[in-house]
């Protein structure tokens, strides 16, 4: 029987490796477009705040342009792209980029924030009305955005969905987008500085986050010990010598499997990060309230002494100080 690959009039690529990701660089996708447009724009924006002298942390510029598009152009213009309906393996890792690494960098990124501090007024309505309009309302609720973000693979892999995005180069380019959408809607609302509704605490978005774990971890597992092929007879038509396509797809498991746990983990951490930034914030605002307390009741009392002083202090000091402990006495007999 004739390979895909001959039947199309297309060689068949050579083996996969390190070399190939960088001699097969393809910047000719809309994707990449995409990618170079949102850049161009994030600077731009960068750049207009500077102007008129206000500050935009570095963190943030280096987040969005490196950690968030960067990661999406490693894996969509370079050799990976090449290979990525050439070897399920190479799939999944895109996979993985795509809807976590990137979109976790690009929410790091705040470029809604930024958005609303260079645009003028008008714009800047338009994009809050759309922020807080009744489908951005839920679709950033966390509860529908998981369940968005953890049945998405399901549906991908075991129905006939991926194999038509074998066969269809737009619908393959459209998974791309879908699944950097998804993530940013996950993981925005989680982990984004910016103003976006159903803002949950921090304790229940670290839960949320970790029940998101078992998820990858069974659909890693599940793929790991298929009996049948995803996307069917599509690997084995190739006809490479050089890749077993039974093999590959445990090794496209397991990346799915240990590669969730390790953004999870990794998420975590900035959550917890983020916590401990909050609670410094808020522990120096109350500081500066209770300076600014003091420093009324010592001006009270030197203009009116009859005013009892230290009255403020005393009522700051005893919020700060933690209450006396009280120890239980034994039962009256």
């Amino acid at each position: 029987m004739p390979t895909l690959a001959a039947a199309s009039g297309d060689t068949a690529p050579p083996p996969f490796s390190v070399a190939e990701i960088f001699t097969q660089i393809r910047l000719t996708s809309l994707l990449a477009l995409f990618l170079v447009i949102a850049g161009a724009v994030y600077l731009y924006g960068v750049h207009r705040l500077k102007q008129r002298g206000d500050h935009w942390p570095r963190g943030r510029t280096v987040a969005f342009l490196l950690g968030g598009l960067g990661s999406i152009a490693a894996v969509t213009v370079t050799g990976l792209e090449a290979y990525d309906t050439t070897l399920l393996s190479v799939h999944m890792v895109q996979h993985m980029v795509l809807s976590m690494v990137g979109p976790i960098f690009l929410a790091l990124g705040a470029p809604v924030t930024l958005a609303l501090r260079t645009l003028p007024a008008a714009n800047r309505k338009v994009l809050l009305a759309v922020l807080h309009s009744g489908a951005a309302r839920v679709l950033t609720f966390p509860l529908v955005a998981f369940g968005i973000f953890v049945a998405n693979p399901f549906v991908l892999y075991f129905t006939g969905l991926y194999r038509a995005t074998l066969e269809h180069a737009w619908l393959h380019e459209f998974i791309h987008v879908h699944f950097i959408v998804t993530g940013c809607l996950f993981f925005w609302p989680l982990l984004g500085l910016d103003p976006l509704p159903n803002r949950w605490p921090y304790p229940a978005r670290a839960l949320l986050m970790v029940l998101s774990v078992p998820f990858h971890t069974v659909l890693g597992l599940t793929i790991m010990q298929s009996r049948t092929l995803l996307g069917g007879d599509w690997y084995p038509s190739l006809g490479l010598d050089w890749s077993n396509p039974w093999n590959d797809q445990v090794v496209a498991g397991g990346i799915l499997w240990a590669g969730g746990e390790i953004v999870s983990v990794t998420m975590l951490g900035i959550l917890v990060l983020q916590w401990i930034k909050q609670s410094e914030r808020e522990a120096k605002r109350i500081d500066r309230a209770l300076d600014r307390a003091e420093a009324e009741d010592q001006r009270r009392a030197g203009a009116v002494p009859d005013e009892p002083a230290g009255a403020a202090t005393a009522a700051a000091t005893k919020i700060t100080e933690p209450a006396p402990t009280v120890r239980p006495q034994p039962d009256a007999r």
